[in-house]
């Protein structure tokens, strides 16, 4: 199975078209049928069903589609990483970012680098720990942020210079509002919103022996969207602060938990990890920044 047949097979898989997959890449579209052709034979599964005017992927091209989206993936980062081997004025750096008003932080230092290394090319994902974390065990990605504290017998980390608070975003008119904090009796019986990462592992903290007294309404990966559900009056959501828009013209406030609640950052990436030259500048940058946070160093 080559890397070009799988860049083949997404390229059809992204436009549900032959012929304007085949334009996309150049080839005529005989050549593209015969690879496809090809790789449904090799790995003896049907991956398209074709209809009148698109072609679909069957559950066995779904499964190759992930696979080959990670493939061709680290072999492109893999070519990058040689390239940018002699690259003196910059290269590519993948970081994959969890939520938090910390990433500014991050986003000065890139742009400090970037004064440095005017060819530095940054690549971002963004999603909760699990997301990321699951990318950079791929290999996908230099380094994470995450919102837990990372497996040390696994990982390498920086911990962020500050932490995050936790609190409820809830409307403005609600009468949550008027209050000064927020305490577990405020929020028995209510709908709550909250990353499914936080329900499980931050909030008991928090609420203790009171939890199962607690009602998760929906579970959100992103804050923004579960605050779009708060400002409609669905539920309340917990997230850290300065994560939603609190201005007295967005309609909702955040309110901090009592007793206060917070979470440490971590920069992270995995042991014995062989870094780019500019992925090495960077961390080392990083280090003098954040004052060399607790953890373990390579």
């Amino acid at each position: 199975m080559e890397i070009r047949t799988l860049r083949y097979f997404l390229a059809v898989a992204r436009e549900e078209n032959m012929t304007r997959a085949a334009e996309q890449l150049h080839v005529t579209q005989p050549t593209l049928s015969k690879a496809l052709r090809a790789l449904e034979e090799e790995l003896g599964k049907k991956l398209f069903t074709r209809h009148s005017f698109c072609i679909r992927l069957t559950e066995a091209g779904i499964l190759l589609r992930n696979r080959a989206e990670d493939l061709v993936g680290m072999a492109d980062k893999i070519k990058q990483e040689f390239l940018s081997l002699d690259d003196i004025s910059g290269g590519d750096l993948y970081l994959g970012l969890a939520e938090s008003h910390q990433i500014g932080l991050l986003a000065r230092e890139i742009h400090a680098l970037k004064q440095r290394y005017p060819d530095l090319r940054y690549y971002i994902t963004s999603g909760d720990t699990e997301q990321v974390g699951e990318k950079l065990d791929r290999g996908l990605l230099d380094f994470a942020v995450l919102a837990e504290l990372p497996d040390a017998a696994r990982y390498e980390y920086l911990a962020f210079p500050g932490s995050d608070v936790w609190g409820l975003v809830t409307r403005a008119d609600d009468p949550l509002a008027k209050k000064q904090t927020i305490r577990v009796d405020d929020l028995v019986g209510l709908p709550l919103f909250c990353s499914w990462q936080s329900w499980e592992k931050d909030i008991p903290h928090w609420a203790r022996d009171r939890m199962p007294e607690l009602r998760l309404e929906g579970s959100f990966r992103l804050s923004y969207n579960a605050s779009l559900f708060a400002k409609e009056g669905l539920g309340y959501l917990l997230t850290f602060d300065r994560l939603i828009d609190s201005s007295a013209e967005s309609g909702l406030v955040f309110r901090p938990l009592e007793p206060r609640l917070e979470t440490k950052l971590y920069l992270v990436w995995k042991k014995y990890q062989s870094f780019t030259p500019i992925a090495a500048r960077f961390l080392e940058q990083l280090r003098g920044s954040f004052q060399a946070g607790p953890g373990p160093r390579s």
